[in-house]
């Protein structure tokens, strides 16, 4: 079978119609393929963030990954150095929910206006990135599925609300409306293992579809291969879990209104 894969940077339209800078990986071939957005971690749009979309588009799915930065990179004059961008966004009060909803909803548009892509489009982020995801999947209702890598977070601890987030993602799960599959170490201190108890308790609460996996010996960031955090083992299982949800939930056709509203939002 012939293999191959394009990967490129594209402008979309994020939040307010902004132009933002994103990284889109997809399979060569007519497909058609499901699609994915990557939400990067908190030290931003960076190598590995582009390396795990890559592998994505290696396993069958169009990947965009949005620069959730670009503004703040914009603003500041950092360009590439996440360690300053990331300590920025943190004083900053962490990235503003309506302009990440935002930006993932101007991703999706992107995605369902590829003449290879089937319209069907999931989520999957890490660290903030995981927040994020169980934030979106929350708040857009054309999510077909969502995969939560041990984001912090989702429970607000105490002082953590602000304006730029002012209200727990957890407190938005009675609006989830799609697939959640979670990945989780049980030595990471952000999710602590009770916060992802008391995450998996609600959605239980409220009867949605999730699963949630737990890994001993596993801390925060055990998918990255650079870090000492990485685990072989829970990584490779990991994964082969992300791509099988994904390969459950993301293929055949979408509904003709999804690209229909797509259209309409890329044209704005």
């Amino acid at each position: 079978m012939y293999q191959g894969m394009m990967a490129e940077t594209v402008r979309i339209k994020g939040h307010n119609g902004d132009e933002i800078d994103a990284y889109l990986a997809r399979p060569l071939g007519s497909g058609p393929f499901g699609s994915v957005v990557l939400i990067h971690h908190m030290p931003g749009w960076d190598d590995a963030s582009k390396e795990m979309a890559r592998k994505l588009a290696y396993h069958g799915f169009v990947t965009i990954s949005p620069d959730m930065h670009y503004r703040q990179r914009q603003e500041t004059g950092f360009g590439y150095d996440h360690a300053k961008l990331s300590g920025y966004v943190r004083d900053q009060g962490g990235m503003p929910d309506d302009r990440s909803v935002g930006d993932v909803q101007g991703a999706m548009n992107y995605l369902r206006t590829l003449p290879y892509a089937n319209g069907k489009v999931g989520v999957i982020g890490f660290c903030s990135g995981g927040r994020q995801t169980f934030l979106v999947a929350c708040r857009i209702p054309s999510i077909n599925a969502a995969v939560d890598c041990w984001g912090g977070g989702v429970i607000a601890r105490p002082g953590e609300l602000n304006a730029a987030q002012p209200v727990a993602p957890i407190d938005y799960t009675k609006d989830l409306n799609c697939p959640l599959l979670g990945l989780f170490g049980n030595e990471d201190q952000r999710p602590t293992p009770a916060e992802v108890d008391a995450h998996e308790a609600e959605l239980k609460r409220l009867k949605k579809n999730y699963d949630f996996h737990r890994y001993d010996k596993a801390g925060h960031g055990f998918f990255a291969v650079d870090r000492p955090s990485y685990r072989q083992e829970a990584a490779t299982d990991g994964w082969q879990k992300v791509i099988a949800f994904y390969n459950k939930h993301l293929t055949g056709p979408a509904a003709p209104a999804a690209r229909a509203t797509a259209a309409a939002g890329a044209r704005r």
